[in-house]
């Protein structure tokens, strides 16, 4: 049996212990990372650890550290209120808005993780004040980012254009860009219809009322007050309405717009702004933050450590491929370009999204160039197929939606939420991309 196979079976592995059992993922990761490198693969111990993604890791440290000291002075709350106050209170709007947000970002070039960064944490604070379902609320800033992230002036967008002249493909910028705004757009209204957006229609919230402040929130629908579904009595305390606010809290919406202007205006590493601007508020309050750094997000961290480090052994027996030149070489090209979808969907879900694309857009070259298959929809599919999975809790933007769970839901069942819609997708997302983009036009 092949390294490729020892790698693939291994995953299989791994996934299924780590679905039936209580037991970190990243940790069997680990465990799989350093059986199949040393026998399969003959790596040394250096060699496995060389893929472990630095940067991942860095981001959902200094990022959970940052938001860890807005919670405990009142800064995330305050944001929460000011959002609700522009939405005029309408609840419903509020996911809409966090994806219209996350879109725009990565529209006009941010990184998707960088983007999700930034938003992920604020939009999670508005599910667990007010009651919408963190899932919905935590995928829609993902699908968000994905639905704005092939435009032609984007990271994405402008990889995979470059990927297609690379390739000596007819490029076709809007179509890969209007392809994946409008399947995000559709898995986001799906969310919002199964997971109970419809019953917050109608729903307002009074963003000034001193009530709000120091007890469970109210929904207030015609000025009859419901009690908001999910809101835990741990949520920080914040001002009341009619007081302005604290210097600590200017500092950390300061510290907010810096790390945002700075990562995404100058390109640097969101990680390890965010963990300065982290560093520098605490040294301001020392002993008020004291314990912030216990609320970093150390199991999420664990599970991406282990599955980016096994992403990487994979890649080095060089699974990914193996499984594309075979879908290269079917003999129905439209089952062809189907396989190699599932291959970017199911890789994506565990590695990087960015890193995928230059590899598998030319193992389907083949296809388009003796299948008659429409390269610029052929291209669109295995786009979106490879990104709309990064919902997956192993990805960096289903992690980071992990690391920044509200209070009012524990880390399992969050996490075993993400897992299961991550899966559908991985399943689901690849089929239905593929009937919608490949088929018409074979």
């Amino acid at each position: 049996m092949g390294a490729e196979w020892v790698a693939i079976l291994a995953l299989v592995a791994l996934f299924v212990v780590g679905t039936v059992l209580p037991i970190n993922m990243g940790a069997l990761a680990y465990v799989a990372a350093w059986l199949v490198g040393m026998y399969a693969l003959d790596l040394d111990e250096k060699e496995i650890l060389a893929g472990v993604s630095g940067d991942l890791i860095l981001t959902i440290i200094g990022v959970t550290y940052l938001f860890a000291i807005a919670r405990n002075n009142g800064t995330v709350d305050l944001i929460v209120r000011w959002g609700v106050r522009a939405v005029g209170g309408r609840v419903a709007l509020i996911p809409w808005v966090m994806f219209a947000v996350t879109g725009v970002l990565t529209g006009v070039g941010a990184v998707s993780p960088a983007a999700c960064a930034i938003i992920g944490p604020v939009a999670l604070g508005f599910a667990g004040r007010y009651g919408i379902s963190p899932l919905m609320m935590g995928m829609f800033v993902v699908h968000g980012a994905q639905g704005g992230g092939f435009s032609p002036i984007s990271i994405y967008g402008s990889l995979t254009n470059g990927v297609m002249r690379d390739a000596g493909l007819p490029s076709s910028e809007m179509t890969v860009f209007i392809a994946s705004l409008v399947v995000n757009l559709v898995l986001a209204a799906v969310l919002f219809v199964v997971l109970g957006g419809r019953k917050l229609i109608g729903l307002r919230i009074d963003p000034d009322d001193p009530g709000l402040q120091h007890t469970d929130d109210d929904l207030h629908r015609g000025g009859a007050s419901v009690p908001a579904r999910g809101f835990g009595a741990s949520a920080p305390t914040t001002t009341s309405a009619g007081r302005g606010v604290r210097l600590d809290q200017t500092l950390t919406l300061l510290a907010f717009v810096g790390v945002a202007a700075i990562a995404l205006a100058f390109d640097k590493n969101i990680g390890f702004v965010a963990i300065t601007a982290a560093v520098l508020l605490a040294m301001m309050a020392p002993n008020e933050h004291k314990d912030a750094v216990k609320q970093i997000a150390w199991p999420t961290v664990l599970l991406v450590a282990g599955v980016s480090t096994y992403a990487a052994i994979l890649q080095a027996a060089g699974s990914p491929e193996f499984v594309g030149n075979w879908a290269a070489g079917l003999g129905a090209a439209a089952i062809g370009a189907l396989v190699l979808c599932y291959v970017g969907g199911v890789v994506s879900a565990f590695a990087s999204s960015t890193a995928l694309l230059p590899v598998i857009i030319p193992i389907g070259v083949p296809l388009i160039a003796e299948g008659g298959i429409s390269a610029a929809f052929f291209v669109a599919a295995l786009a979106v197929s490879s990104t709309i999975v990064d919902v997956s809790p192993f990805s960096t933007n289903g992690a980071l939606m992990l690391a920044n769970k509200p209070d009012s839901i524990s880390e399992p069942v969050y996490y075993k939420q993400i897992l299961t819609y991550s899966v559908i997708v991985v399943l689901a997302g690849p089929l239905l991309v593929w009937a919608a983009l490949v088929l018409p036009g074979w």
